[in-house]
């Protein structure tokens, strides 16, 4: 029996947004609801299975978790890259991993990339932004509670739209900010001021997008270098009415430096939807605070996304069954991957 794990499945969905009984009678499914901090109770969980997807980037896969799962021969991750899986360790151990998207952007312009990428986390970025900017939640709850009009918000046309990272996310939040007439500057560690203007923003340099930003909404990616590229300095330079926007990843940002920000109302408020550690422990600080808006990491959370990532999963899986694996992140790992053929056999 081939046994094949879907882990994090937060709102017990994944059955429904694949046709899972097309898996062969000899493979049988388990969906996990719940997520694992501990790598001795994930091993423990997943020893005997022969295939785990990995939803995004919930459940980390390091050599040390790698090295305890000997059955394991294949990790089909959702997305298009997963930081979170050791790929050098993987590779050596013949575990084969793979994706739900190969994209490539050779020769295609800025436009154009921007227009047909997804845009699921624009779109939640830009709720974070209304929600934080109108008061929206504080306001639901007023209106629940008998209160009418208890804030006042303000309009972004002609306010400061500061964006950290030009990329394609990056872009999306230029096109809809001037659609609203709002002035957009931007910075990246090698962004050019004709690539800003390309993307419908002037380039500036990083101490200027904090002191100008009305909104500042950082969509870099995670690495070496970016981590915790947002402290108490920058924070520090952001006028006292401006709001801080993370949709990318939450380590991008000294989450204690920005709680003390939040808490001492140097910077007016917060919409976060990524964090150190997640899910949200209980009792987390930002949890205390009311000028700050929380999604539960909800930038790629939608139906048409959630169809993309069960539906190629489940062909990544046959195929691979079938001895012909598709969307290989590791390709060099095929010539020496672990046959399901020398599988231990349990029972069904």
């Amino acid at each position: 029996m081939i046994k094949i794990a879907l882990l994090d499945d937060y709102q017990r969905v994944a059955r429904r947004f694949a046709p899972w009984e097309q898996l062969p009678a000899h493979a049988a499914l388990e969906v996990f609801h719940d997520h694992l901090f501990e790598e001795d109770a994930l091993v423990e969980r997943l020893r005997d299975f022969d295939i785990v997807m990995p939803l995004r980037e919930r459940t980390a896969f390091p050599r040390t978790v790698l090295e305890r799962l000997p059955r394991l021969k294949l990790l089909a991750s959702a997305g298009k890259r997963n930081r979170l899986i050791d790929m050098a360790a993987a590779t050596e151990l013949g575990i084969v991993v793979c994706g739900t998207s190969m994209e490539l952007h050779e020769g295609r312009s800025v436009s154009e990339i921007s227009r047909t990428t997804d845009r699921t986390t624009m779109e939640q970025t830009w709720a974070l932004i209304l929600a934080v900017v109108r008061h929206v939640v504080a306001e639901d709850r007023a209106t629940r509670a008998g209160h009418w009009q208890t804030t006042v918000g303000w309009g972004l046309v002609g306010r400061t739209l500061g964006i950290m990272g030009l990329g394609l996310i990056g872009q999306q939040m230029a096109e809809v900010a001037n659609l609203f007439r709002m002035n957009v500057i931007a910075w990246s560690q090698n962004l050019t001021p004709e690539r800003a203007a390309e993307c419908g923003a002037t380039r500036v340099e990083k101490d200027e997008l904090f002191r100008r930003s009305d909104v500042l909404t950082i969509h870099t990616n995670l690495s070496d270098r970016t981590r915790g590229i947002v402290g108490a300095r920058e924070l520090g330079l952001m006028k006292p009415t401006a709001y801080l926007v993370n949709t990318s990843r939450g380590p991008i940002v000294q989450e204690a430096a920005l709680v003390e920000a939040l808490r001492r109302g140097t910077i007016a408020g917060a919409g976060l939807d990524v964090y150190d550690v997640e899910p949200l422990p209980p009792r987390h600080p930002l949890l205390a605070l009311d000028n700050v808006v929380l999604s539960p990491h909800m930038g790629y959370v939608t139906e048409d996304k959630y169809q993309t990532y069960y539906g190629r999963t489940l062909e990544n899986i046959l195929a691979y069954l079938k001895g012909e694996p598709i969307r290989v992140w590791n390709p060099e790992v095929l010539p020496r991957r672990r046959p399901l053929a020398a599988m231990p056999v349990t029972s069904p």
